[in-house]
Parts: structure tokens; sequence; C-alpha cells
């Protein structure tokens, strides 16, 4: 951990005389406060530990095993994020002692010792805590104590620091947990200067490629010449609307992120300009910030030099923060508290407040509850800027400030979309881009230049317009109201616009509305015509809500209660939208009117408010008003589609409205982005349909938005240099029925078992997963087997697969989606299975985009996409070795060329199967 030790001389700290508990899915195993260790199954261990305190790991993971409501847990994981915030581990008794550097348990019996050696050396560690000064363990731990009735392990941090706890002391929640007086300000700087023009040329490429690599690393051609080409999208512009544009597809094992670190930083140095750098994963973004310290080896030059950005909605707000600690005393359950506890200390720890990076546990958030960590982001827009107390610790704030003056800047796909979609003409945009993951750039689009006039995203507009309602103390939920106030005091004429707003909004969707809904007495006009959509999606498509998807019927015709109902809310939103507009004129008059008497934080605030007022007055409630239009005018478009949906998670029904997206989100992402534009490249594995488009790479330009972009784009394709013929086989099972969950299960277990293990389920739907796995967990685990699972197991799907890479030889479930985030080299991964062919499911929306794209070729394609990417997991080294297995006789052979040409594709019997498996390992 790279933590001072604790001095040698002090004694060991106390711990609880309680039992240790870890269990697998057949048996727990336990470690009682007597020393006795038992072995029993989960129904008996629920019994014995029935009200019994008891130490583990991941508390909400084992009593999902267990089938325990609740128990008192002393969850060694709280421990470590307590002692060590910011830092990483696996959340198992494994992954702990890994963490450690204590020695790792060799079988299931040692895993409740190794939890009493991972809690005396956390305790051990705690006495040289580097964050003292910033978040005081003792103040914080007390306030988690909740005077004896919170957390399990405060006395004995108490303990551990030769310290009395007293649960009758007097606990201030704001005192204890006011880390943000410690945070770093910002400060401004000079807007950086326009980047000068300077092309980078091959030789120079290839020159930093082989510094990045080091000297003795062995020279690869493709990586070279692909280096090279993506440095072609750093050349001068020669012609407004010629921008550089260049597409590379390289296989898997070309080293792409180097290859195009090496020109973008290249170019970056240079011109003193700064390269966007856009993915799709979390784990991508992280792999190429952790490829940066190959050429920023100094974390201080690293630091001025790269940046990532994401949305606000991923970062740790500390009004939030402020506003929870100060009832945390008060809290009605203990777990808030704890929560809070952890969140303090994590503040205090973390350099860029990314609630989402590599400095944040993903498991905590499983652990603590999502409203204590990712919900205290500011998710609504609610930021009130410079009338905040944290403006200057902001870690928004810092993060924009800082990616102003980098060199490369690492984003996500829907970041770049957005501030795509909402820039002016006249902002200053980057001018170059590399985007990789490019495959996943048409669903970005469609997600970012799209319209939802649903419950939800009514509700949210409400809540920002007037805040939390109903008596809810919240500091920052005042609204609209509270963020303008002061800016309109003294012009009457905006205190009008402001109250007029006020009682506008009145029309939208509030809190309670699925009660109301069930109630069939919704409330206002929002409600009303939602209830209406509700009625006529239900009247029309009830035999799909057996199936526990989504519930979606056509816009026409409309029913005459939806006609009424959409009309008034019609009117309803262009009486808000109305002194919207005008609040943010007058704001925006009251800046460029200004002779210099306003501050600069003011200046930043007015312009930061009117441009959000004019963007969801202009943008958002517009849209609204033209979907609205369309049921009460019906005026066909090909290039959009509407439909009415009840979205439903796991049956249960979460939002209800109507959709409108772009038939093709590349245009006017396209369109977007081509004013600022002078090179772009995108990159990725799977951006052809197939080997014979080499030639055209039709699909390819116009699923990454190339096609509708000035000029001409130059292509190349990087074959993997792994040998796939010999690394790996493609078998199709033709004597398993994929729709009887019995056989499919058998199928699963005996081909999880063939392998050894160390294999990933794929499925298309998430019934048929939890299928299986109620099916198979026990026996795999009778062959010392582990089975982890995505909707099963109460852990993010990042930290699961962590999991997974760890712990050879389990084995994980997941939907296809999964395929995205697994990275897992190695004897980790030797086996994929998919249940059946993912075909896309035939949404309203996808029936549009099959008859613009080209009926079955366009379904082919996605499909055969969908197997490339899968199949792309299972060689990730040299070494690997793999083999590749669909459930699915039904496999067309014409979608046979989504694997590599010299692959072995056979089409087996499970038998036969098996034994090919056992004797290619």
């Amino acid at each position: 951990m790279n933590q001072p030790a604790a001095t040698s001389n002090a004694s060991p700290p106390p711990l609880p005389a309680i039992h240790a508990l870890y269990t697998d899915a057949r048996n727990a195993y336990i470690l009682t406060d007597e020393g006795e260790m038992k072995t029993l199954p989960l129904d008996q261990a629920a019994t014995y530990l029935h009200k019994q305190p008891v130490m583990v790991c991941h508390a909400p993971y084992m009593r999902s095993k267990l089938k325990m409501d609740e128990f008192y847990a002393f969850d060694v994981l709280e421990l470590f994020a307590f002692v060590h915030p910011a830092h990483f581990c696996i959340p198992t008794p494994h992954g702990l002692c890994q963490a450690l550097e204590l020695e790792t348990p060799s079988s299931l019996d040692e895993m409740p010792f190794a939890l009493l050696d991972i809690a005396r050396t956390l305790l051990t560690s705690l006495r040289s805590d580097p964050y003292k000064a910033k978040a005081e363990p003792l103040a914080i731990a007390a306030l988690m104590g909740l005077n004896g009735k919170g957390w399990a392990w405060t006395p004995f941090i108490f303990s551990a620091l030769s310290q009395i706890y007293s649960p009758e002391a007097p606990i201030n929640g704001k005192a204890a947990i006011s880390v943000w007086k410690n945070l770093p300000e910002w400060a401004d700087e000079a807007p950086p200067p326009p980047p000068s023009h300077f092309g980078v040329s091959p030789e120079e490429a290839q020159e930093r490629l082989k510094q990045l690599l080091g000297q003795a690393a062995e020279k690869r051609e493709a990586q070279m010449d692909f280096s090279s080409h993506i440095a072609e999208s750093f050349q001068p512009a020669q012609d407004i609307d010629d921008p550089h544009l260049i597409m590379a597809e390289a296989g898997t094992g070309v080293g792409k992120t180097l290859g195009y670190l090496a020109p973008a930083s290249v170019w970056a140095e240079k011109n003193k300009g700064t390269v966007w750098v856009s993915t799709y994963t979390k784990n991508l973004q992280r792999q190429i910030d952790q490829e940066l310290d190959k050429l920023y080896p100094e974390p201080t030059v690293k630091d001025a030099h790269v940046a990532i950005r994401k949305g606000r909605e991923n970062y740790l707000c500390l009004l939030n923060l402020e506003e929870s600690a100060a009832g945390a005393a008060l809290a009605k359950h203990y777990t808030t508290t704890i929560a809070i506890g952890l969140m303090a200390r994590w503040t205090a720890a973390t350099n860029d407040g990314d609630l989402t990076g590599a400095q944040f546990p993903g498991w905590l958030s499983g652990l603590l509850g999502y409203a204590h960590t990712r919900g205290l982001s500011d998710r609504r827009g609610e930021c009130i800027y410079s009338a905040c107390d944290h403006y200057k610790n902001c870690f928004v704030e810092r993060a924009v400030r800082k990616s102003k003056h980098a060199r490369i800047v690492i984003a996500n796909h829907a970041l770049v979309m957005i501030n795509a979609a909402l820039a002016d003409a006249e902002e200053d945009m980057p001018s170059h881009y590399i985007f990789d993951e490019a495959h996943h750039l048409f669903s970005a689009a469609d997600s970012a230049f799209a319209a939802h006039l649903t419950a939800q995203e009514t509700r949210d507009f409400r809540r920002w317009l007037l805040g939390a309602e109903g008596g809810r103390r919240s500091g920052r939920a005042n609204g609209l109201k509270r963020r303008a106030q002061d800016l309109c005091e003294g012009m009457s004429e905006a205190e009008d616009a402001l109250q007029n707003i006020v009682t506008a909004a009145q029309c939208l969707t509030t809190d309670g509305w699925t009660r109301r809904f069930k109630e069939a007495a919704p409330s206002g006009p929002a409600e009303k015509f939602l209830y209406d959509v509700y009625a006529q999606v239900m009247a029309r498509e009830s035999n799909q809500a057996s199936m526990g998807y989504s519930i979606e019927t056509h816009t026409h015709p409309v029913n005459e209660a939806i006609l009424q109902s959409a009309k008034d809310f019609k009117i309803a939103l262009l009486v808000l939208q109305k002194p919207m507009q005008a609040l943010s004129k007058i704001l925006h008059k009251k800046l460029t009117d200004d002779d210099g008497h306003l501050d600069s934080d003011t200046r930043k605030r007015l312009d930061t408010l009117s441009t959000s007022i004019e963007r969801r007055a202009s943008h958002t409630l517009q849209s609204w008003i033209e979907m609205l239009d369309n049921l009460l005018k019906p005026q066909h478009s090909p290039e959009l589609i509407d439909w009415m949906e009840i979205e439903r998670i796991d049956g249960r029904s979460v939002d209800i409205g109507l959709y409108r997206h772009y038939t093709d989100p590349m245009k006017p992402f396209a369109a977007s982005i081509r004013p600022h534009l002078q090179g772009l490249a995108v990159t990725s594995a799977t951006m052809r349909d197939s080997a014979q488009e080499n030639e055209t790479w039709e699909s390819a330009e116009q699923r990454s938005g190339l096609k509708y972009l000035p000029g001409s784009p130059k292509h190349k394709y990087y074959s993997s240099p792994f040998d796939y013929k010999n690394q790996t086989k493609v078998l199709i099972i033709n004597d398993v029925n994929k729709n009887d969950m019995m056989q499919l299960a058998a199928a699963y277990r005996a081909l999880f078992i063939a392998s050894g293990g160390a294999a990933l389920g794929l499925f298309t739907a998430i019934s048929r997963l939890k299928n299986v796995y109620e099916s198979i967990a026990s026996s795999l685990e009778s062959n010392n087997i582990p089975l982890y699972a995505q909707h099963i197991d109460n852990i993010d799907t990042g930290t699961l697969v962590d999991m997974f890479r760890d712990n050879i030889p389990s084995c994980l479930l997941g939907t296809d989606a999964i395929r995205d985030g697994v990275d897992v080299p190695g004897e980790a991964l030797r086996l994929i299975a998919f249940d059946r062919v993912p075909w896309p499911r035939p949404t309203i929306l996808h029936k549009a985009r099959r008859e613009a794209f080209g009926g079955r070729q366009y379904d082919e394609m996605l499909t055969r996409l969908k197997l490339k990417q899968a199949f792309g997991r299972l060689i990730r080294r040299a070494d690997d070795k793999g083999v590749f297995v669909m459930l699915d006789s039904a496999l067309p052979s014409r979608l046979h060329d989504a694997f590599p040409q010299d692959v072995e594709i056979q089409k087996v019997g499970l038998n036969e199967a098996i034994d090919q498996i056992k004797s290619f390992f």
C-alpha cells in the first residue's frame, strides 16, 4: 500500500471476539468465537448466525448468499475503505491479502482466519495514518459510531489508537466530516493561445513510439505503420472543407493505444495544443492513463500535461457531501452515517473526486448504497457555481481548468458528444480527436442526440426548476429561484420572469407519480398526458407484458384521450418556455452591458446560468413541444422515429413516455463536430462488417460518422499478430435445445467443468442467465469452480470482472454487453460460451433502422460485430489459448466470417465438444 509501517514495539490492536464467516455457493465456513471451525450448509449457517455479530468481507454479498435480510457485520472491506481510502483492492479475502501484502489463503477453510489477519493489519496500519491531518480518524469514527448504535469498528479504531471510546460523548457530524476545508484550491490561469499548425511526420511518430516502448522492446512493423497512419490526421489543414480523416481497424495485439498516443503527443508538444482521446469504457480510459506514465514518468509533469474529463455527474459534489454530513448524527439508520464517514475519508484521499475513476473502488457503491456514493454527484445540473462555498475546491471546476491546459485529454464518448451538441460555432472547441473503441460511437451518439418526454425526465426538469418539494430539507434543492434570485435582484422584469417560471413549472411531473398512476389519479398536464400514454401502450401491447421487457407501441393512430391531453400539455410547456427564454436574455444582457463593475465569479455565474436556462428552454422544452406537435399534426420524417414506451427493468415499470431518436444519429454528431474539426482518427478492432468489405468500408464510415463529414477518409486494416489457428477454435453445439433451460444449464455446467473453469458465459437475456445460474452454481462449487454472475451477485460489473480475473479458475455469467468490460489475459479466461445467436431485438427503433440500412444485411452486420467483439475477449496475449462455444445450432454459415479466417469452426455434439476442450488445454 506504500504506507509507512507501524512502530514495531506497539502492541497488536485488540480484535472483536466474534465469529468469522466466508461462503461459497453451497456452504458457509465459520470460525467461531471460541476458535472452532464449522462448515455448514447455507440455510443452517443462516440459522446459526441469526442475531450474531460476525466478521465478513463484503456484507451485502454475504447477506445475499445466506438469504438473510440483515446481520450485525464487522465488514473488513469497510475497514479497508476507512484505513486506505482511494486505494483499490479486489473485494475478497484473497484480494485484501494481496493488497495488504499478507499471505493469501490457499483453501476455503483458511478464509475466516484470513479475515482476522486482515482486520489486525488494518487497525495496525491506522497508527501511521497519512490522512490524519485532512480527515481525523477518531472524530470520523466517533460520528460513525453513532453513540454506540452505529459502526461496529468504532471502539476498535479507538483502541488501536490507544484511546477509549465513549458512546456518551456528544458528536458534531458536520465538524467531524468537514474535510473540504483541507482540500487544495484551484487557481485561474490565462486562456492558452491557439495552437500552431505544424504537422507530424511518420518518422516523428515512429521515433516517439520507440521512446514509449523502450529500447529493449521488440519492433512491431504493424504498430509502427499504424502510428504513421494515425499521424496523417495531424497534418496542417489545407482546406476548411477538407479535415484530415483517418480510419484504422487494428486487431487485438497490434498495440493501438501507444500507436496513437505517439503522434498525438508529438503534435501537442510541437503546437502547444490539446488532443482529445475519447473511449467508451472506463477500462480503456484507465489503460490510456497508465500508458501515459511511459511518456511522463514524473508524476508532477504528467499531472500538468494529462487530464481526464468526464461529465459533472461523475464527480463528487462537495456541497452534497456537506449537506449529508450536516444530518449525519441524526440519521435514521446507522448505515447512512457509516457511508458519510467513509466518503469523507475518501474525499480527503482522492486527488480528482472522480466517482467512476481508478481511485474510487467500484465495490464501494455496493457496500454503502448508490445514494451515499454516486448519488453525491451533481446529476441534475443544480450546481450554483461561484455562489457555492466549495467553488474554489470543486473537483469539476479543477478538472475543467486542467483540461484547457493539458496536452492530452482522456474523455469518454458521451462527454464529447454532449459537448459537441451544445457548442456554439464560436466556442473554443478541440480541433483534433482520436476515437478509440469507435464501434461504440453510434450508440453513444444515439443517446446524446435523443429526446425523451417521460415521467422521469419531466420530474427531473421540475426539480431543476423548483428544487425538492414537500418540506424535505436540501440546501441546493431550492431550485432555480435560489440559483438566480441574487442575480435578478433589483431587475423587476427578471424577478417577474423567475416567478412566472416557478408558477408554470407546476405543470410537470412530481414525486409520487407511480402511486398516483396506480390509483388512476394523475396530477397536472404532464401526468395526465403520460397516464394516457400508459393506457394506450397497455391497450395495444399488453401481450408484451409477460415477456419482462419494456413495452412499446407506435405513436399513431392516437387515442382521442391523448390528443386532448397532448394539446393541454403543449400549451403548458409553451407557457413555461416563454419566461425561461426571457430570463435567459435578461441575464445575458446584464452580462454584456457590464462596464466592469461585476466581479469575475458573478460574470461566470451569469454566463453559465443564462446559457443553462436557454439550452433547457430551446433544446429540451422545444424538443418536447415538437414531439407533442407530431402527435397532434402527424408529419412523417424519415430522419426521426417516435414511439411510446413503458420502460421496465426486471419486469418492473420504471418510466413511461414518448421517445424520439434519429434514424441515423451520426448525422447530427457529424454536423456538431464539423465546425471545429481539423483532424480526426477513429480506430477499433471491430470497425468493418467483414473482410469482404475491405474495398469500401461503407458501414464503418456510416457508423463512425465519417460518411457525413467533408473530405475523403483514408483507411487501413491491420490484422492481429496472434496465431488464431493454433490458439483458438470455434465450436457450434448442434444437439442442445437452446430454448430448454435444463438442457442449456447442463451444457454450461459440462463445458465449464471441461475447461477447468476460467470461463465466461454470455447471455442474450437476464432471465436465461438467472435460470442457468440457479441450476449450476452449486455443482460447480463442488468441482472447486466458484461462479460469479451479473444480476445475481450484489456487486458492480467492473468489480465482478476483477474478482473473476483474480480468482482462477472461477467462472462468470453476464449479459452479452459485459463483453466490453472484460479484459482478462492469461489462464483466467480459457472459454467463452454464448447461449444463442445475439440477434438484435426487433424494437420499433430497430425496425426503422433495419429498413433504412439494408434489411436483413443490417441485422447480420450488428450480430456479426457482436460476435467479433465477444471472440476478441478470448485472446489478449501471444501465449493465450481459448475456445469459443456457440450453444445455438442455428448460427448461419454466412456469419462465420465474424471469426478470423484461419480459425477452425466445427459443428459438433456436446460430448465431442467436451472431449475437444479437454484435449485443447
